[in-house]
């Protein structure tokens, strides 16, 4: 018996859910660790032309076209590109599928450090500069057990669909917020808290010169406003009639981006004002570099240091039951299951794809101008798969879904749905830039990076790994990792797709899809 579709209680519980879903571990560490990269306040150029350009108009999207089918990303893809369209979504899904089990190990590992700081004495000590807590932590068994408890909250805030998200985020957004806003006053009053607040907005404009600057732009966009996913397909089609999309898209990109400036300024603040510099990747400031600000701090540090992990935590939950929903929405859709039946099996495969990721079995690996250090193996799997599946993964998304939205349905049949709809209305900018300029700019990012990254370089991304024994079968596995990753995110994602795209079930066939896609864009009018 097919489940009644879900609905939002209020206008309120989705902009939260979506913007829960957008903000998340990414806001809070990785858009500071990318500003410093690529050149402070340089990097808002790219980053406001990316947000305008990309993210608010595919949000915009991605909300109508979940609100026309009220259906989950495959098969919302189905009904405007048929098969193919269907085979993208499915594709997304399961890419998204991955990103969710290594970003539940990474709140495990946050989980592991909020008992640590917890039971720790003094934190003040623990998460001094050279500092081994996080070391120690993800070269022991405690991540697995961490892992297992994450995805139990995840089972349980998912549960009720709607009903339970909603619960949820009315009190984890508006508690993020507070949070985030304490430790801007904090980082403000701090001797030198000015300074870095300074900091993140003085410009190197020769970066912008640098092609990689502008995917890491745009990848960030992506994977802050949680496009690509399918996660904002699948709670559009759970709002009543006669929504606001391009309200509801422009409102939830701007709460989205507010956080992460004010992160940003918190960050620096505080880590400027110790002479910390937030040099190092996502995983280094999340668990060592603001850990070490926090370290510093002249009061309250064991607060702080329990707050800073608790809000990681919180904010990884908004963002993850957002991506375990749009999964279980997509099978439901596909396969009419039980939502119980569903989110299980979601659950099951999920934990063990994240406990491989939490392994903390010892490799060698290289190091530049130096002897080669050890790191687990399940860290390094997870360095292998963020780099595809969200370095080209989400881009690569987005292109497909541009091309199956502006040309299957046709951008100018969903506009009109929209701005029915809308107080804000989109003109035939927003077809020109879902049909052409989007799809032309995402492949020159892809062209580029590839072949600026892993091409030119002459090697695979992370090629170079040895085993701490150094020798037999393992050993050339483990050198050939990386490779083998590539091969197993493409092959793996596009087989699980074909097959998902081709099952048997509550699908309509290819001549209905067609004949209603036909129809769509024969009377554009009635939309």
């Amino acid at each position: 018996m097919t489940e009644p579709r879900a609905q939002w209680k209020s206008k309120m519980g989705f902009i939260l859910a979506a913007s829960g879903s957008a903000i998340g571990l990414g806001n809070i560490v990785m858009f500071s660790s990318n500003a410093y990269k690529y050149g402070g306040g340089a990097f808002y150029l790219p980053y406001f032309i990316a947000l305008f350009l990309v993210g608010i108009p595919v949000m915009i999207a991605e909300f109508g076209l979940g609100a026309f089918t009220k259906k989950s990303f495959p098969m919302a893809m189905r009904q405007a590109g048929g098969r193919v369209g269907e085979f993208a979504g499915w594709f997304a899904i399961l890419n998204a599928g991955l990103i969710t089990m290594f970003y539940v190990t990474i709140l495990g590992w946050v989980v592991g450090m909020l008992i640590r700081a917890i039971a720790m004495e003094d934190v003040s000590q623990g998460f001094a500069p050279g500092n081994t807590v996080w070391s120690d932590l993800i070269r022991g068994w405690l991540p697995v057990s961490a892992v297992a408890i994450v995805w139990g909250l995840n089972i349980l805030l998912v549960s009720k669909g709607t009903k339970t998200i909603e619960m949820a985020v009315k009190v984890f957004v508006p508690l993020m917020w507070v949070a985030m806003l304490v430790l801007v006053v904090v980082g403000f009053f701090l001797p030198g808290g000015f300074d870095g607040m300074q900091n993140l907005f003085a410009p190197e404009p020769e970066v912008l010169f640098n092609p990689d600057v502008w995917r890491g732009a745009t990848s960030q966009m992506f994977f802050t406003l949680s496009l690509g996913f399918g996660v904002m397909t699948a709670y559009a089609s759970y709002l009543p009639d006669h929504s606001d999309h391009s309200h509801n898209a422009i409102t939830t990109s701007l709460l989205n981006c507010g956080f992460e400036w004010i992160a940003g300024v918190a960050v620096f603040a505080m880590l400027f004002a110790y002479s910390q510099l937030p040099a190092s990747g996502t995983l280094g400031m999340m668990f060592t570099v603001v850990p070490s600000g926090i370290a510093a701090l002249p009061f309250a540090v064991k607060i702080f240091g329990v707050a800073f992990f608790a809000l990681l935590l919180i904010a990884g939950l908004t963002s993850s039951i957002s991506l375990v929903e749009a999964l279980v929405a997509s099978l439901q859709d596909k396969f009419q299951m039980p939502r119980g039946r569903t989110l299980a099996i979601c659950a099951v495969v999920g934990f063990l794809g994240s406990t491989l990721f939490a392994l903390p079995i010892l490799i060698q690996v290289p190091a530049e101008g130096g002897p080669p250090g050890e790191a687990p193996i399940g860290l390094m799997l997870l360095d292998f798969m963020d780099h595809w599946a969200f370095g080209y993964g989400l881009i690569l998304v987005g292109l497909v879904e541009c091309l199956v939205i502006g040309w299957g349905i046709g951008a100018q049949n969903l506009r009109k749905f929209i701005n029915q709809r809308s107080r804000f209305q989109l003109g035939a900018w927003f077809d020109v830039l879902l049909k052409f300029i989007l799809p032309i700019l995402l492949t020159l990012l892809l062209t580029f990076s590839i072949m600026d990254q892993d091409i030119l370089k002459e090697t695979v991304y992370g090629t170079g790994i040895t085993t701490a024994d150094g020798a037999g079968l393992w050993n050339s596995l483990v050198e050939w990792s990386p490779k083998l990753i590539l091969g197993l995110w493409v092959i793996g994602c596009g087989l699980g797709a074909w097959l998902l795209s081709g099952a048997t079930g509550a699908d309509l066939d290819d001549r209905a899809v067609e004949e209603e896609v036909a129809e769509i864009q024969e009377e554009g009018g009635l939309l």
